[in-house]
């Protein structure tokens, strides 16, 4: 099976698994798990960063992030298409009780700084929530955010007594595309959520990084969301693996994204709209995409040609090149 929804859909390796099987166990929630604290203390430091703290999703990850910056009705700044905005359930707001501010996005995924500077509410005026934190994301729909903006951005918050968070899901791709340490990528975040699910193949688990005093405040917001898990051990196993042997490979999967868009280029009916590190977006014949997807997935590649908007193909651990060269020989053959 092919599978390009989403570099979410990989299945641990064998290796990782035995790595899960033989981990030592403990209790977090007593903290005294190996393995959990040995992954905190890793990703901490290769973060540049004083803590870390295991969350079961990146989801729960970001949402303890932005209660660990904001209080009861302050304000966070975010694209209007960030995840943690667009697709985390409301949850800053249901369960933070922070207002989300949306800041439409420029083409490279930036926000602009004349936008952000006119979103940011009057201080001590009660009619206003108190605009507290700036969220970034990075990459952002697979772009590499430049490192230029970001550090003017985060240096334009500091000015203004923001503080800064990053969401990391996809941040080590971000790292081998720019040729950068994981460090650099976080250094100029007062925290950043980072994503083992994604591009590095574990089955499960996020580590957001900040100073001691913030991770501490998000380790009582992550009792309170459900976060607190028992023998994590095994989880955190699979993340160590990943980080041990998964993060320079992730320039295969955004060679092979390249590969993939060459190939669909040449193909009547296909138009490639970007790609980035290890997505591409494209648009097929509306009239064909119902038909594509049906004949590809009889032929084991799953996606979703979609009408009025771009489809988005994804490459991951379990893609090779072989497999780039079955998708486009398939996709040619069904448009012909």
């Amino acid at each position: 099976m092919i599978d390009l929804r989403s570099d979410t859909v990989t299945r641990p390796t064998p290796a990782m698994l035995q790595a899960m099987i033989s981990a030592p166990l403990g209790d977090d929630v007593m903290g005294d798990d190996p393995t959990v604290i040995r992954l905190q203390a890793a990703v901490a430091e290769r973060a540049g960063k004083e803590a870390g703290l295991f969350f079961p999703s990146g989801t729960q990850s970001n949402l303890a992030g932005l209660m660990a910056h904001c209080a009861r009705g302050d304000e966070y700044l975010v694209g209007q298409l960030a995840h943690t905005y667009k697709y985390e359930g409301g949850g800053a707001a249901v369960l933070g009780s922070i207002q989300p501010q949306p800041i439409e996005h420029a083409p490279d995924g930036s926000l602009p700084l004349e936008k952000l500077a006119a979103a940011v509410k009057p201080q001590g005026d009660p009619h206003f929530a108190r605009t507290r934190l700036l969220a970034l994301e990075n990459t952002f729909h697979g772009k590499l955010i430049p490192a230029g903006y970001i550090q003017a951005a985060t240096d334009w918050a500091r000015q203004q007594g923001l503080a800064t968070h990053l969401d990391g899901a996809r941040v080590f791709n971000a790292a081998v595309a720019s040729g950068k340490p994981l460090a650099d990528m976080c250094q100029p975040f007062d925290s950043v959520s980072i994503c083992f699910s994604k591009g590095l193949g574990a089955p499960v688990g996020s580590v957001l990084v900040g100073s001691q005093e913030l991770i501490g405040r998000a380790h009582r917001w992550r009792k309170m969301l459900g976060g607190g898990l028992r023998q994590a051990g095994v989880l955190a196993a699979a993340c160590l693996y990943a980080l041990d042997h998964h993060v320079e490979r992730l320039a295969e999967d955004h060679e092979n994204a390249r590969a993939l868009a060459e190939g669909l280029r040449g193909i009547a009916g296909v138009k490639v709209l970007s790609q980035d590190t290890n997505m591409l977006f494209v648009e097929f014949e509306p009239a064909r995409c119902d038909s594509l997807t049906a004949a590809l997935g009889e032929e084991g590649i799953l996606m979703r040609a979609v009408y009025g908007g771009p489809t988005r193909l994804v490459t991951h651990l379990d893609i090779s090149a072989d497999d780039v060269q079955r998708i486009v020989q398939a996709v040619a053959r069904h448009l012909a």
